[in-house]
């Protein structure tokens, strides 16, 4: 029988040359893995030290938490997979993700830090100091920064589509229903009984926080829109060493 073709050969299954089958293995992708998981590291960091230093279920109420653990979760998988060659976490959870944070980042540096901001939150903001101050920061611009440049600089391009800017709603979608059921069953002399200004019945009514939660799901709908055309145009990552997700997985990511 004719040789076999060199790609099928086995060497020695210890020690074997060069051009072995132990030879060929792939190996791991260590730059991006660790920055992906510096990421999710920073995400899971900061919602520690917020359930630390306060209420748990109240740190849990907060769309900046569930936000947070979302990219804890879905970049840290996205590290192990990076890290051990498989294909990356799909399309819809890492550009979940990204939207996700992303709205918590602008909406807290464009609103609630932001004194002419009709529901800003500055003084609040700046009573914070130690580790919840270094928690805030974690949350709201370092994991945000992070994923995004996790998502230009590390991701292959053309793996998201148009039809998740509408299923990403779902997310905001059913925080809304959370916060309106939370509001309505806690005491209403509790002082965090709603999280958000912008979705404080007490002050608005439901007719007005359904305004602002129209407002800022056709804000969430818009930006996930402009990340899938951004996906679309956007050129591939030079360095195949350090990129997540590679072309070969594009309809896989």
């Amino acid at each position: 029988a004719p040789p076999a073709p060199p790609h099928y050969r086995r060497g020695p299954r210890r020690g074997g040359a060069p051009g072995t089958r132990a030879a060929c293995a792939p190996r791991p992708r260590p730059g991006g893995a660790a920055f992906r998981a510096l990421i999710a590291l920073a995400a899971a960091t900061g919602v520690g030290i917020e359930c630390a230093h306060g209420d748990v279920p109240v740190v849990l109420s907060f769309f900046t938490v569930w936000s947070n653990i979302l990219v804890a979760v879905v970049l840290g998988a996205g590290a192990v997979r990076a890290w051990t060659r498989r294909p990356p976490p799909p399309a819809l959870w890492t550009g979940g993700a990204l939207l996700c944070v992303a709205v918590v980042g602008l909406v807290f540096h464009l609103v609630l830090d932001n004194e002419a901001s009709e529901f800003n939150q500055v003084a609040e903001i700046a009573r914070l100091t130690g580790p919840r101050a270094v928690a805030n920061q974690l949350l709201h611009t370092v994991t945000p920064i992070g994923t995004a440049l996790d998502f230009l600089l590390l991701t292959a391009p053309g793996a998201l589509r148009w039809r998740h800017a509408a299923q990403w709603l779902a997310a905001p979608g059913l925080y809304l229903v959370f916060a309106l059921v939370r509001g309505a069953l806690v005491s209403p002399a509790t002082p965090t009984r709603y999280p958000y200004p912008f979705l404080d019945v007490t002050v608005h009514g439901y007719a007005g926080v359904l305004t602002n939660a129209v407002v800022l799901g056709a804000a969430f709908y818009v930006l996930g829109l402009a990340i899938v055309g951004l996906d679309r145009i956007r050129p591939a990552p030079r360095s195949p060493e350090y990129r997540i997700s590679s072309q070969r997985a594009r309809g896989l990511k």
